[in-house]
């Protein structure tokens, strides 16, 4: 009886330890399976920020922010580029509040009724920007040379411009 209880014993033991370790393994494999397919995933994330990293560098490029020797005319003019740069692009901005129909730098007037508003800015560097208008249905373009007087105040002159043509 004694042998019988120790046999079962050694039976129950043994199912466990093989229960153990294939159930361990399982897990192990599962796990080596889930850190193959993270580290992939990684790797192709990786590779797109590195894409989207160089994208974003090639699209900036003409930006004053990125443009060292246009920030080094201003600074050595004494200038807070920061500020500088807010000033100029707020300056724009502030055109879009006009009074009659005709905005005083986009050299169209709207055909919808609606006011033609400069959107978007870039500042290209330390004496042209270039800016896109719409009055809600019509878009165009302008190129902008700006300086700074000796009163410290900006001045903007239109050199160029173009109102898409609509389409349908």
């Amino acid at each position: 009886m004694k042998s019988r209880i120790f046999m079962y014993l050694f039976i129950f033991s043994a199912l466990a330890f093989v229960f153990q370790y294939v159930n361990s393994k399982n897990i192990l494999d599962k796990y080596e399976k889930d850190i193959k397919t993270f580290k992939a995933t990684i790797e192709t994330q990786e590779k797109t920020i590195t894409q989207l990293e160089d994208q974003n560098f090639e699209l900036t490029y003409f930006n004053i922010e990125r443009n060292d020797n246009a920030l080094d005319y201003f600074i050595a003019q004494g200038y807070d580029t920061d500020k500088l740069i807010t000033a100029i692009t707020e300056g724009l901005y502030k055109m879009n509040d006009y009074e009659g129909e005709e905005h005083p730098i986009v050299p169209f007037v709207s055909m919808t009724g609606s006011k033609l508003l400069i959107n978007k800015i870039r500042i290209v560097n330390h004496k042209w920007i270039l800016a896109n208008f719409t009055d809600g249905e019509y878009w165009g373009e302008i190129f902008i040379k700006y300086d700074i007087d000796e009163n410290n105040d900006l001045k903007y002159n239109l050199v160029e411009y173009f109102m898409y043509p609509k389409i349908g």
